[in-house]
Parts: structure tokens; C-alpha cells; sequence
């Protein structure tokens, strides 16, 4: 029955996309020659019949073109700006397909405008009824309409994510009948109401006398012994198959999956900051950097001259610190210690009524505006406005081994403030808690967040309990 629906749907699909590039080829006529305020062409107007002979052509273009790009495969799980990509590259393949055809019959000169007439409607009514086509099933799907039935092999911790994840979307219309768990011990027992039907070794009885639509496979790295048995088991029915790879355990930080030649290969752990990311954030540190700086100049003068005023020795102050991928650069601080400072004591934390403070030192940390030099390590790319703050090289070594994840928060640029700051870990304060900061930022990273940040210092994070 599912089979049925499925072509079904199928069927739906294809007809109104051949009546939307229909409508749009023939507007496209209707458009260049008799709405459109362009000059006609000098070779005169084609006659409207003259392109309508060539829709049938056009409509047996789109189908070789979508049959061979799949376009009309399942999408239930599918983000639907990947159908856009799809279309868009449909439509474009097609539309080459069929300039090359007229061009090859010379059966009239074709207007490149009237082309692109026809690329745009079609992009825009393609894109307008898989919208609404989308929608009225998902809005079904929340009903019970239309449902298809899923069996989870896993009852561990990975196949509980399964179900947590499917029940949070119930538009995608699957509704999971049972588990599957590797001991017997497991058999009757319920997870969130749903139950354990038997063990790995039951599959194929469960498949039998169940309809099973598709089958997740979710099992921890140490149970991937069964995988083989499993798969051998699974291609003998006509369920989909979806994997769930156990290394989705392992995932810390902005986990996915990549691909190289439809290879794929699951990352545990990356970067946000690639491609158009890197991009923009170092546009975005670049100008408001340099608009800072500019706004800030007389201030930093004044500050210098505080300094050197104050107490002997240089205004700048240069320290190692680690930033991104544990490389070290030498930020760049306004000095509020005595020179030599830490010639007795060696590399500590700053404590409150710290006596190594000059005069004006303590009003600088106090108020961050020591910091503010670092405008230049942002400059110059070795940090960004905003970030995990970096530490120095000793404090890493000794924070990495006794801090879970802590490392993490080197996969982004070091910055003048950030969430963590904001939020009042700064300073003598909670490690953990730093960290758990840093690594929420670096997963829910965005331009958007930054502004958030940065507005947030100004408000309440330039004079800070923990700033000494």
C-alpha cells in the first residue's frame, strides 16, 4: 500500500512540475514579445505557434534531466533548500538542453531574454508549488496521515537519540513501532512507550509479520560486530535502511558528515570558521576593528600616557598566549604591573588587592580598558572581537589535562570578550564553567551572536566583580 502512495505522490509531483514549466515557457513568449517594455527584436516577433511546438520537446527534456538527477526521490528527511539546489540545477541543465536543440534545428532565432523569462518563472513556480506541496503533507503527516513505520535496531543510548530526534518532527510522518536490543534480557521492556520487540536476532521474524517501512540502524561501536548479520538480513526486505554511525557517540563540536567522491566520512569535531564563515568574520574584525580603533585613538593615547606617567618602564605589554589550532601569538595589553612582576612569583592568576598593580593598573583592569590594544591582534588576524579568551601556554598544559573538552575551545580565534565573559566567568572564576561558555558559542557561532556579545560588554561587561 505504501508502494501505491509513494508512486503516488511521485506521479502528483511530475505532472504539476510539467504543467508549471509548461506555463512558464509560454509566458516567457507572452512576457519578452508583448509585455515586457524592451524594444522587439529587429528580425521581427516569432509567431506564438512557432514556440509552442517546441513544449513537447521542452517536457521530454525534463524528464531525461530529473530521471537522471533523481529529483523526484523521497524527501521526508530532507532540509527542503536541497530540493531548491536540485531544482535550480535541474531546470538550468534543462534549459541548456534545449537551447542546444533549437539551436542545432534553426528553426528560429531565440531570444535570450525570453530564456531567462522562462528560468526565472519556472525557478519561482517550481520552487512556490513544492512549497505548498511540502507543506500540505507535513501538515497531513502531523495528523497520521500517511505515515510510514520505522523499526529501530539499537536500544542503547544511540537508538534512544534516534527516537528523541523523530518524535520532535512529527511532520516527517514516522512512527517508530519498536526496537531491537542485542540482549534477550531486553525483550518486553519499553523505552518512552515504545517496545523492546526482541533482539538483533529476531529481525527477520519482525519483518515478516510487521509492516516496516524503514529500519534505522543505530548501534554503539562496541556491538558493530552484528552489522554484517544485520545488512544480510535487512537486503533480503524492501524497508529502507538508515544508519546512524556509532562514531555520532564521539561527536563534541560541530559533528557532521562530509564527503569526498561519495565517500562519506563523519567529523567528531571541526571548525566553524570555513568557507564564507572564515569570510565574514574576518570582514566583520577588520571593519568594526578598524572603525574602533579610529573612535578609540585619542583614548589609547590618553591611557598611554597614564602609564608611562604612573610608573617606570613601557607602556605596552607583550605576553605569549595560545589562540586558534594552539598556535601562540603575543597579545598586546596596556602594562598595569611593576616591570619584572613576575620574577618571584612566575606565571599566576591575578588576585583581588593584587600589590605587583601599579596605580593606574588597577583602574585599567578594573575597567578592562587594558585590553583595549588588542585591537591590533585583531588587525592583524592573530585574534578576533570576539572569542574564547586565550590563556598562556602553562595554564593550557596544565588546564587540558584535568579539563574535559577544554582544547575545544581552540578550534575558533581567540577574542577581546565573549560569552563567557559576559556571563561573569572571567578571571579567578569556574574553569568548567568558562568552558562550557566557550564551547556553546563556538557551536551556536554567528555574526548575529557577535553583535549579541559585543553589545552585552558594553552593557555589563566592561565593569566586572571578577576583573582584578
Amino acid at each position: 500500500m505504501l508502494k501505491k502512495h509513494a508512486q503516488f505522490f511521485k506521479s502528483l509531483f511530475i505532472m504539476s512540475d510539467l504543467v508549471v514549466i509548461g506555463l512558464a515557457w509560454l509566458l516567457s513568449h507572452v512576457l519578452r514579445f508583448h509585455l515586457a517594455p524592451v524594444t522587439p527584436p529587429l528580425l521581427g516577433v516569432p509567431p506564438f505557434s512557432t514556440h509552442f511546438q517546441f513544449l513537447l520537446p521542452l517536457w521530454v527534456i525534463w524528464g531525461f534531466v530529473s530521471s537522471r538527477s533523481n529529483l523526484y526521490r523521497p524527501r521526508r528527511m530532507e532540509h527542503f533548500l536541497k530540493e531548491v539546489l536540485d531544482i535550480a540545477k535541474t531546470l538550468t541543465f534543462a534549459s541548456i538542453i534545449l537551447v542546444a536543440v533549437i539551436y542545432l534545428l534553426r528553426r528560429f532565432e531565440f531570444s535570450r531574454l525570453a530564456f531567462f523569462y522562462f528560468w526565472v518563472l519556472g525557478m519561482f513556480g517550481l520552487i512556490v508549488s513544492r512549497f505548498v506541496a511540502r507543506k500540505t503533507l507535513k501538515s497531513r503527516r502531523r495528523r497520521g496521515f500517511n505515515q510510514r513505520f520505522a523499526l529501530i535496531v539499537g536500544a542503547g543510548e544511540l537508538g534512544q537519540k534516534v527516537l528523541e530526534k523523530i518524535e520532535l518532527f512529527p511532520e516527517l510522518g514516522i512512527r517508530v513501532v519498536g526496537f531491537l536490543a542485542s540482549s534477550a534480557e531486553e525483550r518486553g521492556k519499553k523505552i518512552k512507550d515504545i517496545p523492546v520487540l526482541g533482539t538483533y536476532a529476531d529481525l527477520d521474524r519482525i519483518l515478516d509479520r510487521q509492516q516496516i517501512d524503514v529500519s534505522f540502524i543505530a548501534l554503539p561501536i562496541d556491538e558493530y560486530a552484528h552489522l554484517g548479520t544485520l545488512f544480510k538480513k535487512l537486503q533480503d526486505h524492501s524497508s529502507d535502511i538508515k544508519v546512524v554511525p556509532g562514531a555520532y557517540e564521539f561527536i563534541n563540536l560541530r559533528g557532521g558528515v562530509d564527503e569526498l567522491d561519495g565517500l562519506p566520512f563523519v567529523s567528531l569535531q571541526s571548525s566553524p570558521l570555513y568557507g564564507w564563515n572564515e569570510v565574514s568574520k574576518r570582514l566583520f574584525d577588520l571593519v568594526l576593528g578598524g572603525i574602533l580603533s579610529m573612535i578609540l585613538s585619542p583614548l589609547l593615547v590618553l591611557i598611554g600616557l597614564l602609564v608611562k606617567i604612573s610608573s617606570k618602564g613601557p607602556i605596552l605589554y607583550r605576553q605569549e598566549r595560545v589562540g586558534m589550532d594552539g598556535h601562540s601569538f603575543r597579545i598586546i595589553k596596556f602594562r598595569t604591573m611593576g616591570v619584572d612582576a613576575e620574577q618571584e612569583t612566575g606565571p599566576v592568576w591575578a588576585e583581588a588587592d593584587d600589590p605587583r598593580r601599579t596605580t593606574i593598573g588597577s583602574f585599567l583592569r578594573k575597567t578592562s580598558l587594558d585590553e583595549l590594544p588588542q585591537l591590533f591582534n585583531v588587525l592583524k588576524g592573530e585574534m578576533s572581537l570576539v572569542g574564547p579568551r586565550p590563556e598562556r601556554p602553562n595554564f593550557v598544559e596544565e588546564f587540558r589535562r584535568r579539563i574535559p573538552f577544554y582544547m575545544l575551545r581552540h578550534k575558533i580565534k581567540a577574542g577581546m570578550t565573549g560569552w563567557a565573559q559576559v556571563n561573569g566567568w572571567r578571571g579567578n572564576t569556574s574553569l568548567e564553567k568558562r568552558i562550557e561558555h566557550d564551547l556553546f558559542y563556538i557551536q551556536h557561532w554567528s555574526i548575529g551572536f557577535d553583535l549579541r556579545i559585543l553589545f552585552l560588554t558594553l552593557w555589563k561587561g566592561i565593569f566586572s566583580k571578577s576583573a582584578y
